[in-house]
């Protein structure tokens, strides 16, 4: 090759990639979503043998491993997609979940598995205890830690070309006030969760529920803001999953469902508008092709 025929891109113009801790980090929470799945969407009435503390109802549990699912896809899709810029959304949504969800862990110590008047509880679940406190405490400050360290990358994001349609932009905002307003109210009253959920929630359930809302609320919110289909792809594709599997765990436990409360129709209807709007983010944006520097 002819050096003098050679062009060599300076690094301010090339496409910003997943950094290698970024990708570690993102491969460690694929590991532990994926375990939260099994823990707690496929066997939702084993949480005193399995997990880390007791869920009750097995709706709760299916809801939370339905959230935990859609985060296993998002993680997924992202360490798929080198561009950093595509990825943005989904590592946001799972910094907000983990600081969050740290904050009810530290709130709600005692009904952990690892407590003492819980001596008795299988060795599975008091490990999932000590395994839960300690990914809560470590990955929302790894996140932190590497996120900084990715959006001072040298390079750029490239450029937007593929607009959100406007209606889809609108129905992105209104589901994410609709998610931010219930999420804070879980997290800031979990007590008072009678008019908010068609079934009963503990206060630490509702918090964790609500950690969920806010991260998906907030993945919208950008989303919408981002406006580029590119950018929504793999966001939407786990917006899918998670209003399809919402959808699967009321129907699943129907038997939960206060039916005779508002809220359990307002949460079908939500779920079917988050599964609807991610498929159409999902099917509009382009397919990511093969990243060239």
């Amino acid at each position: 090759m002819d050096p003098a025929t050679t062009t060599v891109r300076p690094a301010a113009d090339r496409r910003r990639e997943l950094l290698p801790a970024m990708r570690a980090l993102l491969r460690v929470f694929c590991v532990l979503t994926a375990l939260a799945v099994l823990a707690l969407l496929v066997q939702p009435g084993r949480t005193a043998d399995v997990f880390a503390w007791t869920i009750a109802p097995p709706a709760t549990a299916a809801f939370l491993g339905a959230g935990y699912a859609a985060g296993f896809t998002l993680v997924l899709l992202s360490l798929r997609d080198p561009v950093w810029a595509r990825s943005r959304v989904a590592v946001l949504t799972i910094l907000v979940f983990t600081l969050l969800t740290l904050v009810a862990t530290l709130v709600h110590l005692d009904r952990l598995h690892l407590q003492p008047e819980f001596a008795d509880a299988p060795l599975l679940a008091r490990g999932a205890a000590w395994f839960w406190t300690g990914v809560y405490v470590l990955i929302p400050v790894a996140m932190a830690v590497v996120l900084v360290l990715q959006e001072r990358a040298p390079g750029t994001d490239p450029p937007r070309r593929a607009p959100v349609p406007v209606p889809l932009r609108a129905a992105l905002g209104a589901e994410s006030v609709v998610l931010l307003a219930v999420g804070a109210l879980l997290s800031v009253a979990p007590a008072d969760t009678t008019a908010l959920w068609p079934w009963p929630l503990t206060p630490f359930t509702a918090r964790v529920v609500g950690a969920w809302l806010i991260a998906f609320g907030v993945a919208t919110a950008l989303a919408a803001l981002a406006g580029d289909l590119e950018r929504l792809r793999t966001a939407a594709v786990a917006y899918t999953v998670f209003g399809v599997l919402v959808l699967a765990v009321v129907a699943v436990h129907a038997g939960d469902v206060g039916w005779d409360r508002p809220s359990a129709w307002a949460l079908v209807v939500v779920a079917a508008a988050i599964a609807g709007t991610g498929a159409a983010g999902w099917r509009l944006a382009p397919a990511p092709g093969r990243h060239r520097p």
